[in-house]
């Protein structure tokens, strides 16, 4: 059994169910006093994880000096908060400390995976990533989840997979930690996107080539950057695009959801709470321009995030693009 701290007391708040109902000892960390109090009180997140009871031996802190010692820290903080609660227990963090991404997310100013920025401010460290197709609401109540894991570092991977899984949470090893943190980044604006199709009263033809042609921009924009294409046809890939496309439990499906149904997209947000997919959009698309990388329906969601455009319009022009090959729409080796 390990020491696990996990900053962060959203989907960290999950993970922590999860890991000391398997024998964990287990600390989360949260920089607000209020909703540290409420979760040591009341046992209960009663905003994002009704009816979830948190186990006694779970603990609740603000103090940094909590990863002291630890043998995994799980960052689980959303990607605009991501380097500042780096910076406040970076001096408590001992060079043995695994470092495990779980958010998923891009640091807006450079475009920078979070792993990178774990990287940056622990350069002695073992770092991972954790990600896949993973619910906080059904992570919290031990329903069946497959995540995969990779790290800078294979032996770094095997310790995550061998330390943190057990019978309701099965890790798979992947050798591309490139393109795992790239799975569950990119599919949040196409979550987003289905979110809005949904709300605009749209039907399962639609969804389907929005999660289709949607997982071939995540797949070139990807490979641009050195990912494994095959890293898409897995848990970070397809499996996160699945669940986070799909499920009302989803932020960016709900948020745009509420943007198809005229809801304005600050608004939308504002209401839902952290939706990276928002968040990750104008990011993502500077990125593809960058690196000349054609992705049509994060471009659209861009334009109706930031530039006020009409969601029906949206959707006319990506079918109204110039007809092609199907196989035009995926790159060639």
């Amino acid at each position: 059994m390990a020491r696990v701290t996990i900053l962060g007391c959203g989907y960290g708040t999950a993970l922590g169910v999860l890991y000391t109902h398997y024998g964990h000892e287990v600390t989360t960390w949260t920089k607000f006093e209020e909703e540290a109090e409420l979760l040591r009180t009341e046992r209960e997140h009663k905003r994002l994880l009704p009816g979830v009871k948190l186990p006694e031996a779970l603990k609740v802190t603000t103090d940094p000096t909590c990863v002291s010692g630890a043998d995994i820290v799980v960052v689980c903080i959303p990607s605009k908060f991501y380097s500042d609660a780096l910076t406040a227990v970076k001096p408590y963090i001992g060079e043995q400390t695994v470092m495990v991404n779980a958010s998923k997310g891009l640091e807006e100013s450079t475009g920078r995976r979070l792993s990178e920025l774990i990287k940056q401010e622990f350069p002695k460290n073992p770092v991972a990533v954790i990600t896949g197709p993973c619910h906080a609401e059904e992570i919290a109540r031990l329903m069946p989840t497959t995540e995969a894991v990779a790290a800078y570092e294979p032996e770094t991977a095997e310790y995550i997979q061998k330390t943190l899984s057990n019978e309701r949470y099965r890790i798979y090893l992947n050798d591309d930690i490139i393109g795992c943190e790239l799975g569950g980044v990119l599919k949040n604006p196409i979550a987003l996107s289905c979110g809005i199709a949904r709300g605009m009263g749209l039907g399962d033809n639609t969804i389907a080539a929005i999660m289709t042609r949607g997982m071939t921009e995540i797949t070139r924009l990807g490979v641009s950057f050195g990912a494994n294409w095959k890293t898409f046809t897995g848990m970070a890939g397809i499996g996160d695009l699945i669940v986070t496309c799909t499920s009302e439990h989803s932020r960016n499906f709900r948020a745009g959801y509420l943007i198809g149904k005229g809801t304005p997209a600050a608004e939308a947000v504002a209401q839902v709470g952290t939706v990276e997919g928002y968040t990750n959009a104008k990011t993502a698309y500077r990125l593809a321009r960058e690196h000349k990388v054609d992705t049509p329906i994060i471009e659209q969601v861009v334009k109706i995030c930031y530039e006020n455009a009409v969601p029906s319009e949206s959707i006319n022009a990506l079918m109204s693009r110039e007809s092609k090959h199907e196989r035009e729409l995926f790159w060639t080796d």
